[in-house]
């Protein structure tokens, strides 16, 4: 998977590498899904981005200087380790958000297993309502949630971006759908937004916040 190409610690290579062997077998094993789509707090399947959308997000935030990186679906960690290994060099931090605490919780083990914790702080709750409670405006955005709130979120965070801040979102190309369509439409028509579709991984909208 060619990950020291990135210069990632020993220890980030190694929780990266636990990622991969569970990814892996959910792959091969049977695929389930809660009723509705919904988890429920009790789905353990990773759902993850794959290791070359990573790779191009670590890319990207390793570019800013000394971002503030906001993270909206923490999932089990593996995104947030990538942004946050790229926060790290580039002097900034990550905020990451997720509804379940135990996806949290786990999330935040893994981040001190791979020397990450201190760039990442954890929040747990509604990522639309906690959006507003942000400190400080952000940098980059990585938006990984169930796409029907694509577009509450992009309503709340717009007004956070700093000028320059780029937003990724994910799951673009597949598994797509009127909420994907919805989304792109909506940060497109965003006054200074200039946005790209590319496909890496299941497909990634990639947006700028032009500086005014």
């Amino acid at each position: 998977m060619a990950l020291g190409e990135h210069r990632l610690s020993e220890a980030l290579v190694a929780v990266l590498e636990t990622y991969h062997r569970r990814m892996t077998a959910e792959r091969q094993g049977p695929r389930e899904e809660a009723p509705g789509g919904r988890d429920g707090g009790q789905d353990l399947r990773m759902r993850a981005i794959g290791p070359d959308t990573g790779r191009f997000l670590n890319t990207l935030v390793r570019g800013l200087d000394r971002p503030h990186v906001l993270e909206l679906g923490t999932s089990f960690g593996y995104s947030g380790l990538w942004l946050a290994d790229a926060a790290r060099a580039a002097g900034g931090h990550v905020t990451t958000m997720e509804f379940h605490g135990y996806k949290s919780e786990f999330a935040e083990r893994k981040a001190s297993d791979a020397g990450l914790v201190d760039y990442i702080e954890f929040m747990v709750g509604d990522a639309v309502e906690m959006i507003g409670t942000l400190r400080e405006k952000v940098d980059f955005v990585f938006l990984d949630v169930w796409k029907d709130l694509y577009l509450p979120c992009l309503e709340a965070l717009y007004p956070q971006l700093n000028p320059g801040a780029i937003v990724v979102a994910d799951n673009m190309l597949r598994p797509g759908g009127e909420d994907v369509r919805r989304y792109q439409e909506a940060i497109r028509a965003k006054p200074g937004m200039s946005s790209i579709l590319l496909p890496i991984g299941t497909g990634i909208e990639v947006s700028r916040f032009a500086a005014s």
